[in-house]
C-alpha cells in the first residue's frame, strides 16, 4: 500500500509541475524572486522529500548486500578452469 501512495504522489508532482498559471505573473516574492521560480523551488523540495520517503519506505531489502557481494568477486572467479 505504501508503494501505491508513493507512486501516486510522484504522479501528482509530475502533474502539478506542468504549470501554466505563473508564466505571465510578474509578482515578486520577497521583493526579488518571481513567483514561478518560487513555485518550482517548492516542487523541487517536495520531490526531494518524496524521494527520501521512497528510499526509506519502499526500497527493496537486500539490494545493498547484493551489490556489495558482486563487487567483491571478479568476473573471472565465476568461470570454470
Amino acid at each position: 500500500m505504501r508503494k501505491f501512495w508513493i507512486w501516486s504522489l510522484v504522479a501528482f508532482l509530475l502533474i502539478i509541475h506542468q504549470d501554466n498559471w505563473f508564466w505571465t505573473d510578474d509578482t515578486l516574492v520577497f521583493g526579488f524572486m518571481p513567483v514561478g521560480l518560487l513555485y518550482h523551488a517548492g516542487i523541487s523540495v517536495a520531490a526531494a522529500c518524496l524521494w527520501f520517503a521512497a528510499v526509506c519506505l519502499i526500497w527493496p531489502e537486500g539490494v545493498e548486500h547484493t551489490m556489495a557481494s558482486s563487487e567483491n568477486h571478479s568476473p573471472d572467479e565465476n568461470r570454470e578452469a
